[in-house]
């Protein structure tokens, strides 16, 4: 779907722009797992999650276009902020959909990295406006659903086996699916046997049940993992984890919840449940592991 050559490409696109972000092994997850578990931790990108890299690959890609008509995106939080940060960076006018129940934080986050908000009554009506901006002529940023935001986040996966080259597994969150994507796209290239295991919580589980029923479904998301809270997965996402996956996990925003509170006691970092439910999935499956085994947990945002 997307070659490692492009891959490799995109990361030497951005990385005058992005943070190459640490990878630790900690040593009381390790032993509390019986394995050896890393924590990358994306959450130390810039604006907190992983979302510029994908869209830095994409605006950098169509920077002239970009410049000339600005960019129209929508989100509820972190592709938001990564949209008005890199639009800030590069000289392009961004325009961010945002609905009305969208955290103030987020909204006074976005207006910080230099993006103009403009609000909606429900993430339906701003994809909406979001159309009618496309016809207008502005240039248009799915937050999940492109295969230039996908490689550009694919880059994470070849930095997790430049550090940790015996790396056996990765535990990857999933809301609409472009993260999982890139990841695995790219570890999986670099080292076939590699296990991905692909992490939803429980009322976000957009991927869990398209596996289930073998095609995409809408959901309702109700998890308090509110950056998974994608109605539904792209058909990439769907076709990435059908071929590739090891093994899907659902966990409940209780797991998840107790996995972020280990994670600021033992590894003194705060994620979002979205990240901290990689914790969660892999201690729940610990008896897949070995002594031998090296497993990296993506913490994807802060």
């Amino acid at each position: 779907m997307i070659d490692l050559e492009t891959i490799k490409t995109a990361r030497e696109r951005i990385a005058p722009y992005v943070h190459r972000t640490p990878i630790q092994r900690n040593r009381t997850l390790s032993e509390q797992l019986g394995t050896n578990v890393y924590c990358k931790l994306e959450l130390f990108q810039k604006t907190g999650s992983f979302k510029p890299r994908g869209v830095f690959n994409k605006m950098l890609t169509h920077l002239d276009q970009a410049r000339k008509t600005g960019v129209v995106a929508v989100s509820g939080g972190n592709f938001a902020q990564g949209v008005a940060y890199a639009g800030s960076a590069l000289g392009v006018r961004t325009r961010i959909i945002m609905p009305r129940n969208t955290p103030r934080n987020y909204l006074e986050a976005t207006r910080a990295y230099g993006g103009e908000i403009e609000l909606a009554d429900s993430i339906t009506d701003a994809f909406d406006k979001a159309e009618e901006y496309d016809r207008q002529g502005s240039s248009c940023y799915h937050p999940f659903d492109d295969r230039e935001l996908i490689t550009g986040h694919a880059s994470i996966g070849v930095e997790l086996l430049e550090d940790v080259p015996r790396l056996t597994d990765v535990f990857v969150s999933v809301g609409g699916g472009g993260l999982m994507g890139g990841i695995t796209l790219a570890v999986k290239q670099l080292k076939p046997e590699i296990r991905v295991w692909t992490v939803e919580t429980e009322g976000s589980d957009a991927l869990g049940q398209a596996l289930q029923a073998g095609r995409l479904v809408k959901i309702v998301p109700k998890s308090l993992a509110k950056t998974l809270g994608a109605p539904e997965v792209s058909e990439d996402a769907l076709s990435i984890a059908r071929e590739y996956g090891h093994r899907h996990v659902v966990v409940s925003d209780r797991e998840a919840y107790l996995a972020l509170r280990l994670l600021m006691e033992r590894a003194k970092v705060t994620t979002e449940l979205a990240a901290s439910c990689t914790l969660a999935a892999a201690q729940r499956v610990a008896d897949s592991f070995s002594p031998e085994d090296h497993v990296a947990l993506i913490l994807c945002g802060g």
